[in-house]
């Protein structure tokens, strides 16, 4: 057996192992820690001219986005719309700065989610650490690219 291959699928392991006993809250900055480091990814490579990686990346995150839209509770939330038109905006804007090659609008989004991201971890902080496991949560763990 390749070594390489042993130790990627023992992180792969790892990594599932640690999706599938997350709490809701750690779930969703681990979503968050994801989406971020797939769209600093896709800037880095859409400056360097690197579109396939680019477009795997901003894929990804909209794949990411898409999930958080779909598991946002609007009617129990008030702040839930607000945060449903962000979501909105961006994957609009991955998409082209996807179609059109464009890193100024991936900057945009990294901007605009950054902040969020900090505030959910800090909020996550607060909280005590629950049981619950992903699948209750209703967020599979193929969106942190672990299933």
């Amino acid at each position: 057996m390749n070594v390489n291959y042993s130790m990627a699928a023992k992180r792969a392991e790892y990594a599932r192992n640690a999706v599938m006993s997350a709490s809701p809250a750690r779930l969703l900055t681990m979503l968050y820690d994801r989406l971020l480091l797939d769209l600093t990814r896709a800037e880095t490579a859409q400056q360097q001219a690197d579109w396939a990686v680019a477009s795997e990346n901003l894929i990804h995150a909209q794949a990411i986005i898409t999930e958080l839209l779909g598991t946002l509770k609007t009617d129990v939330w008030d702040g839930a719309e607000n945060l449903q038109a962000i979501y909105a905006y961006s994957l609009s804007t991955l998409v082209s700065a996807n179609v059109g090659r464009n890193a100024q609008q991936t900057r945009e989004c990294i901007d605009l989610l950054e902040p969020l991201r900090v505030a959910w971890h800090e909020a996550a902080g607060q909280l005590p650490a629950a049981g619950a496991t992903p699948a209750a949560a209703g967020i599979p763990g193929g969106v942190l690219g672990v299933g």
